[in-house]
């Protein structure tokens, strides 16, 4: 149930880099992070009477959600929308693969997580995969775009990290809706303060807010689907797959965007990357 759930999560993530590139086209990444974001809150506020139990509350651990929260999604989603903006989705999803990489070390030094040899073989497997898969060199070799890969790599960084956080905070008080709520309300804040203190707004139509809003539908599924994956499951099992969300990108972006051919570069990197996540489900 666990890797289905982060399969689940994985599609999300990889959709929501489409629908985030539309809106991007009109707006930028701050604005859109100030609209993403704040959507996925107000689902999760309204749900809140029907899901969140606080049978079990432990203040330590709604701090240590708070915390996740002032980075992840609010600091990913910046820097995912300011790469997906420079770099594309394509090039964005194969250098934001590496999180578990990330993620694996935090769970060992955070958590004290036994990392099996399996779990590190498939997810360096995940890696290549998704790096064969999606990997398109910018077409400039520019140093302002060289210099834009920083965003994407700072990302996936963070990401890591906040798996194996938001972990911690589980095994305090396993309620993924509460991690999910406490850190979608800390970064609604965060990225509505960031944009106001930008000052200057950019102009926005009905058609930008909802590729944006649908973003945020999209990622908020995601993150609570990634934290029910993370309070059922090591966080050595659930980032490999989660990481699989460029295999999506590609694919949309191929048949949506039409920016990535289906050539043989991308069904070895299909193959790979499945048969590394199947490598680590078999154990």
């Amino acid at each position: 149930m666990s890797l289905l759930l982060a399969g689940l999560s994985a599609m999300c993530f990889g959709t929501a880099l489409i629908t985030a590139k539309c809106g991007l086209r009109r707006l930028n990444a701050r604005a859109g992070a100030a609209i993403s974001i704040p959507t996925a809150t107000v689902l999760f506020v309204l749900a809140t009477p029907f899901f969140l139990d606080t049978s079990q509350f432990v203040i330590t651990a709604a701090l240590l959600f708070a915390l996740v929260g002032l980075f992840f999604p609010a600091i990913v989603t910046l820097l995912t929308f300011t790469s997906n903006d420079r770099l594309g989705p394509s090039v964005t999803g194969t250098i934001s693969s590496t999180a578990p990489l990330f993620a694996l070390l935090a769970a060992a030094v955070v958590l004290g997580e036994h990392i099996h040899a399996r779990a590190l073989f498939a997810t360096c497997g995940v890696v290549a995969g998704v790096a064969l898969l999606s990997w398109r060199a910018p077409s400039s070799k520019s140093p302002l775009l060289r210099s834009a890969l920083v965003f994407p790599v700072a990302g996936a960084i963070v990401r890591g990290l906040a798996q194996a956080m938001a972990k911690a905070g589980l095994l305090l008080w396993p309620n993924p809706f509460a991690a999910g709520l406490i850190g979608y309300v800390v970064s609604s804040t965060t990225v509505i303060v960031a944009d106001r203190a930008a000052g200057s707004r950019s102009p926005r139509n009905r058609q930008t807010v909802a590729w944006f809003a649908a973003t945020g539908l999209l990622n908020g599924s995601a993150v609570l689907l990634m934290y029910i994956a993370l309070n059922r499951a090591p966080v050595s099992l659930v980032a490999p797959v989660v990481a699989t969300y460029p295999l999506v990108t590609v694919l949309l972006s191929a048949i949506l965007l039409r920016d990535e051919p289906l050539n043989l570069r991308v069904v070895l990197g299909t193959l790979v990357t499945v048969a590394a996540v199947a490598y680590l489900v078999a154990g």
